[in-house]
C-alpha cells in the first residue's frame, strides 16, 4: 500500500502495477489528461508535474518528468498537475501570465511549461522571502528552469516574458492558503515502515533504512534498484519491458545526505543531483558548471549521483570528474561494506565490480587542495539537456614548473569512463610547457580508440580530447583571465 496527496486529496493505493508511470496514473486512472506524453524519455518536458515534499516545516516544490517516474515513488509526497492550478474558476497567476504574454500556440507543450513556471515562481518567492522580503525575476534561474521544456511554436521569448511576469507579480494562491493543512497531511502519511506496492505478480518494495535495503536485496537479488529512475524507466517506456521486482531507495534518509568533513565530501548514493550541487560547486566550480548542464532540472531533481555511476554508461557525465578527483565508492552487501576507487568499479561496457545483491551506499569525494588544479569540460551538440560526445576531467599539481600527480579521465572515449594512463605518464615529471602538452596529446591516441556513432566520429572525439587538454593548459597559463567557458559544439 502507498499513500500520497493528489493535490489536496489523500490517495491510498493498494494494488497498482509498480511499472505504472505517474503520467499513466494521471491520464488513465484519475482522469487528468492535461499532462501530456511527448517523448516518453524525459527530453521534451510536456509531461512535467510538480512534487511537494516536507522540508523544515515548509513544502518544497520540485519539477519532474512524470513519464520517467514510477507511481510507487509518490509514497508520502504531494503530486500537483496542471489541472490543480486553476482555483475557484480563476487561472493561476502563471497560467494568466502565459495568456497575457502569448506564450502558447498549439498548446501541447503548454502544461509542462506552466508546471515549470509554477515551481520557479514558488521557489523564487521562497528565496525572496528569505533574502529580502520580496520575490523577483532571475533570467539565469528562468532559463535553467525551462531548459527541460521544448516548444516548437512560439519560440521562447514570450514564455520568458511570462516567467518574468509570474515571478515579479506573484499572487497568493490556494497552495499558500492550504500549506498548514498540506504540512499536516504530509506528516500524517510520512512512511514509518517498509511499504510494498504490488499487482499482477510485480512488486516494488520501499525500505526506510540501509539495513532494511540490504536485507531486502539479499532476499531479492534479481530486484532492480530504483532511485531517480531516469534511466531505469526507459526500459519500460522505450523498450517495453516489465520489471518484476524493484526496490525504491527514495525513503532511506541516510542515503540522501551530503556531509562535508575536513577532508572529504560524502554523498549518499540516493542523493538527487540537485542536492549534490551546492557542496560540489563550492569545492569544484567546474563540477558545478557541468551539473547545470546535466540533462534538465526535471532530471536533476530525480536522478541521483549513485544512479549515474551505477548504470555504468560510458557517456555518464559525473564518473570522469569523480575519477579524476580520486573519488571512492562504498559498496554494501548484507552487513559487510567495502571501499573501492571509482576507477576500479568499471570493468567493461555495462560490466562493473559490483557483486550480486551489493549496492552503492555512498560516494566519497576528496575536498579541493590549494595546490591542485581541476577543470572539467563537456562537449555536446546542444548546450543544454544533451548527452556528451566527450567529457573530460583534468586534475594535477605543478611544482617548480614540473607536472606532478596528473589524473586525467574521459567519458565517451571508450566502453567505460576511463583514466588516460599514457597521457598521465607523458605529463608526470615533464615540464609544464607546450612541448610536454603536445607529447601528452599524442599519447591520448595510445589510451583510446573511440567509436564513431551518431554523436561524433572517432576522429572527432580524439581531436576534441586532445584540444581539451590544450585548453586546460592555456587556462592555467592565464589564471586571471576568464577563459573557462564550458566547451560545446
Amino acid at each position: 500500500m502507498i499513500q500520497f496527496l493528489l493535490n489536496q486529496q489523500l490517495r491510498t493505493e493498494h494494488a497498482l502495477d509498480p511499472n505504472l508511470t505517474v503520467l499513466q496514473y494521471l491520464r488513465e486512472h484519475v482522469g487528468k489528461p492535461g499532462t501530456k506524453e511527448g517523448c516518453a524519455s524525459g527530453d521534451c518536458g510536456a509531461c512535467t508535474v510538480v512534487i511537494g515534499e516536507l522540508d523544515n516545516e515548509r513544502v518544497r516544490y520540485r519539477t519532474l518528468n512524470s513519464c520517467l517516474s514510477f507511481v510507487a515513488s509518490l509514497h508520502g509526497k504531494q503530486l500537483i498537475s496542471v489541472e490543480d492550478l486553476k482555483h475557484q474558476g480563476k487561472l493561476h497567476s502563471v497560467q494568466q501570465a502565459m495568456v497575457d504574454c502569448h506564450g502558447s500556440q498549439c498548446g501541447f507543450c503548454t502544461p509542462g511549461f506552466v508546471m515549470s513556471l509554477f515551481a520557479l515562481q514558488k521557489n523564487r518567492t521562497a528565496i525572496g522571502r528569505a533574502a529580502s522580503g520580496s520575490s523577483g525575476f532571475d533570467k539565469a534561474a528562468t532559463l535553467e528552469a525551462l531548459a527541460g521544456n521544448l516548444c516548437r511554436c512560439t519560440g521562447y521569448r514570450p514564455i520568458i516574458d511570462a516567467a518574468e511576469q509570474a515571478c515579479c507579480q506573484p499572487e497568493p494562491d490556494q497552495f499558500d492558503a492550504f500549506e498548514p493543512q498540506t504540512i499536516a497531511q504530509l506528516k500524517a502519511i510520512t512512511p514509518r515502515d517498509t511499504a510494498e506496492l504490488n499487482s499482477g505478480g510485480k512488486r516494488c518494495l520501499l525500505p526506510l533504512t540501509v539495513a532494511d535495503l540490504a536485507d531486502l536485496y539479499a532476499a531479492n537479488p534479481e530486484a532492480r534498484l530504483l532511485a531517480g529512475g531516469t534511466d531505469l524507466a526507459l526500459e519500460v517506456t522505450q523498450l517495453h519491458r516489465e520489471l518484476p521486482v524493484m526496490i525504491y531507495l527514495g525513503h532511506i534518509e541516510s542515503m540522501k545526505r551530503v556531509e562535508v568533513t575536513v577532508d572529504t565530501i560524502e554523498i549518499g548514493a540516493a542523493t538527487a543531483l540537485t542536492d549534490c550541487y551546492a557542496a560540489l560547486a563550492t569545492e569544484y566550480p567546474d563540477f558545478g558548471e557541468l551539473l547545470q548542464r546535466f540533462a534538465s532540472l526535471q532530471i536533476r531533481n530525480q536522478g541521483t549521483l549513485g544512479g549515474n555511476i551505477g548504470n555504468a554508461s560510458p557517456i555518464g557525465d559525473a564518473p570522469p570528474l569523480l575519477i579524476a578527483l580520486g573519488a571512492q565508492i562504498v559498496l554494501r552487501k548484507g552487513n559487510d561494506t567495502r571501499s573501492l576507487p571509482l576507477e576500479d568499479y568499471f570493468l567493461d561496457y555495462k560490466v562493473t565490480a559490483r557483486q550480486e545483491a551489493e549496492f552503492i551506499q555512498k560516494i566519497i569525494v576528496p575536498r579541493a587542495q590549494a595546490n591542485r588544479a581541476f577543470r572539467a569540460y563537456k562537449v555536446s551538440k546542444r548546450l543544454d539537456d544533451d548527452i556528451s560526445a566527450v567529457c573530460a576531467a583534468f586534475s594535477l599539481r605543478v611544482a617548480d614548473g614540473v607536472v606532478q600527480d596528473a589524473r586525467i579521465a574521459f567519458g565517451g572515449m571508450a566502453a567505460i569512463p576511463k583514466r588516460a594512463a599514457a597521457c598521465e605518464a607523458a605529463l608526470n615529471g615533464a615540464e609544464w610547457a607546450p612541448a610536454g602538452i603536445e607529447r601528452a596529446c599524442a599519447a591520448l591516441a595510445e589510451d583510446f580508440t573511440p567509436l564513431s556513432d551518431f554523436r561524433a566520429s572517432k576522429e572527432y572525439r580524439l581531436l576534441v580530447a586532445q584540444n581539451l587538454l590544450r585548453k586546460f593548459f592555456l587556462e592555467l597559463q592565464t589564471p586571471d583571465v576568464e577563459t573557462r567557458v564550458t566547451a560545446y559544439v
